[in-house]
This record gives structure tokens, C-alpha cells and sequence, in this order.
């Protein structure tokens, strides 16, 4: 049964809490990285609650993992905000949801506890109903795309997923950075040198994941180096925790980080996607998912991959196996037929239909190095 504490919120009702009484309202999105990242609520916080946390909960999840912002958890508990808003993507009914595993009941259940004298709402429809009635408070669907500039005066390349036969420019090279987070951009060697991009996009700082690539614009740009090479020894995990500090300093600053490797496919990618998995709690599938959409080429050697999967049980699941935290763990649960792909340096069993995970081709035939 709902507790009686939490009511149904309509979407105009939202519209004039957020109009009227922002600064008291917190809008929780229970929805995946990846779809609050393509669109939400502005203001909004993303619940995210890995598959571990979910299945030790047990209806009892503490407020950290559901208010992760220390700031914000205070003023909660202190009775400072006035109405807490928790909506999924479209649902009409709370009696209608998944009584197991769900992350919003789970944060519905949290705050009804913890939340002192604050109002808590279940936004009926979801964001699919509230970005169809008030879209002026929602962000656009931004599209996974670079900035665009000429390589030359004489040339001007496709997309990064069109050949480059035409213009014999590397397929790595085409196209500008793209923008993995309004604070973090992917991209090449070749991008690394063109000022003009990276003042385009606002770029303040560059972390160059290689051993040889020069940094040609010391004096303007705050860099940070991390000498790896593109093989099956390198050691990348042991820079994680740098890299991730490194970027949140910059975005922390107000700046924009482009982080870079040869060809922006390998080295480059894993950082990223270890600071996505890191800061924002998802595994590494719906971390890969999400970059692989906006620059499609990735493709992080098999090594990095067992190194980030690694990363992984530590991210989500500290005090637990890494097999428990890993994207296996979940298909196996499931009771799906598996087909182990690879054994370097942990075995990933995934679907054997076409949905399996496209990132475990291997990138030693498909990638130059990068």
C-alpha cells in the first residue's frame, strides 16, 4: 500500500511550484542516466540506484544514495524544502509500479522516513506527460553531435560515422570534439591542436592521454598529462581517480575539459566513460551506451574494457564481488542465455541475440591506435 504521506501532483500543479517556489522544491528524476541526460526537468536531480543497492535495500535505502548532494540532504533534513517531487518516465499510478526493485518506491520510501516536514508528491504521468504540458521548463533533447569546422580552406568533412575517402582525413579526425557533458568533450589529437575548436566550445582545459601527443597551447589552456600507450599492459585504471578529480576542479571552476588520446577512440574514450560511471553510479553497458551515441566510434582495447569493469564493482558495489556490480550479473539474474566473449582480464557473458553488447568486437582489428 502507498503510504498516505505521498499525494498524486498533476503537471500544472508542478508548473506553479516551480514557477512560484523553486528555491523550496526538489524534483527527484527516477528515470536512467541516460534518458535524464537526453531530457529533463530543469532543476532536476537523477536518481540512480545500481542493481546491488536495489537487491540489499530491502525497502530500507539510506538518503545518501537517493539525495547524494550533501547540501541539499541537510536542508531535508532540517525541514528547509517544502515539497519533494518524484516522478519515472511515465507512469499514472504509483499502485501500478513494480513492487520489486523499483528505484522510485524505493525513493518514495526513503523520503517518507527521512524527510522532515517536507510534502512528498508522485508527479502523475511522469516527464513523458510534464514535457508535453510545459515544455518551457524542461531542457531540448540536445543532439549528439561535434562542433563542426573546416579542416582546411579547401576542405570540409562529413560526420565522424561518414567515410573520408573523399577528403582523405582520418574517420577519428572529422567532424570536432563531441560533448559528452555540458563540462566534458571527447575527441582526437587532431582536435587537441585546432585552437579555434576548443575556443568554440569553451574549452578551458585538456587532459592528453598519451605518451607522445605534444600540448601545442601550453600557455592558454590548464593541461593534464596521462602517459599510457594503447596496448594490453597499460596500466590506465591507476589515473581513474586523477583524471575524475581533474575534471570535476575544472567543471567545479566554471570551465570545460577536452580530453583527448591519438585518435580519440581508445584511451580517451575510458576515461570518460570512467568518469560517467564514477560520478553519475552506472555501469559501464549504460556508460558505454551513452558515449558510443554521441561519438560512435569508440572502442576502448580489451584490456581497458576488464579494467573499467573492474572500476565498475568498485563504483557500485565496494563491499561486494565484481562479479555482483557487473553488467553479467544483471543478464544472468535474469535467467537469459549467455555466451562468454571474452577472458581478459574477467569473462562478460551477454545476450546472443543481435542486442548484445556491440562494444565487445574486438577494437585490435577495428581501431588504429588511440
Amino acid at each position: 500500500m502507498v503510504n498516505l504521506r505521498v499525494c498524486a501532483l498533476e503537471c500544472e500543479a508542478l508548473r506553479a511550484l516551480l514557477q512560484e517556489r523553486a528555491a523550496q522544491c526538489l524534483v527527484l528524476d527516477c528515470r536512467s542516466f541516460f534518458s535524464f541526460n537526453a531530457a529533463h526537468i530543469r532543476g532536476s536531480c537523477n536518481v540512480r540506484l545500481s542493481t546491488i543497492v536495489r537487491r540489499r535495500a530491502k525497502g530500507a535505502l539510506a538518503l545518501e544514495h537517493v539525495v547524494p548532494n550533501e547540501e541539499l540532504r541537510a536542508r531535508l533534513r532540517q525541514g528547509l524544502l517544502h515539497t519533494v517531487v518524484l516522478l519515472d518516465e511515465r507512469s499514472a499510478d504509483l499502485e501500478l509500479l513494480p513492487k520489486r526493485d523499483s528505484t522510485l518506491l524505493l525513493a518514495l520510501g526513503t523520503l517518507c522516513r527521512e524527510a522532515r516536514g517536507a510534502r512528498i508528491c508522485f508527479l502523475k504521468g511522469g516527464y513523458e506527460a510534464f514535457s508535453a504540458a510545459c515544455s518551457e521548463l524542461c531542457t531540448k533533447p540536445a543532439a549528439p553531435t561535434g562542433l563542426s569546422l573546416p579542416l582546411s580552406a579547401s576542405s570540409a568533412p562529413g560526420s565522424a560515422d561518414s567515410g573520408c575517402s573523399s577528403c582523405g582525413t582520418p574517420l577519428y579526425d572529422q567532424g570536432g570534439p563531441v560533448e559528452i557533458l555540458p563540462f566534458l568533450y571527447l575527441g582526437s589529437a587532431y582536435h587537441a591542436s585546432r585552437k579555434d575548436m576548443l575556443d568554440a566550445l569553451g574549452i578551458t582545459a585538456l587532459i592528453n592521454v598519451s605518451a607522445n601527443c605534444p600540448n601545442h597551447f601550453e600557455g592558454h589552456y590548464q593541461y593534464k598529462s596521462i602517459p599510457v600507450e594503447d596496448n594490453h599492459k597499460a596500466d590506465i585504471s591507476s589515473w581513474f581517480n586523477e583524471a575524475i578529480d581533474f575534471i570535476d576542479s575544472v567543471k567545479n571552476d566554471g570551465g570545460r575539459v577536452f580530453v583527448h588520446c591519438q585518435a580519440g577512440i581508445s584511451r580517451s574514450a575510458t576515461i570518460c566513460l570512467a568518469y560517467l560511471m564514477r560520478t553519475n553510479r552506472v555501469k559501464l553497458d549504460e556508460a558505454f551506451e551513452f558515449v558510443k551515441q554521441r561519438r560512435s566510434i569508440i572502442s576502448p582495447n580489451f584490456s581497458f574494457m576488464g579494467q573499467l569493469l573492474q572500476f565498475e564493482s568498485q563504483v557500485l558495489a565496494p563491499n561486494c564481488s565484481a562479479e555482483a556490480g557487473s553488467p553479467a550479473m544483471s543478464v544472468l539474474d535474469r535467467g537469459a542465455s549467455t555466451t562468454t566473449v571474452f577472458n581478459f582480464p574477467v569473462s562478460i557473458p551477454v545476450h546472443t541475440s543481435s542486442s548484445a553488447l556491440s562494444y565487445l568486437q574486438s577494437p585490435i582489428t577495428t581501431s588504429p591506435s588511440c
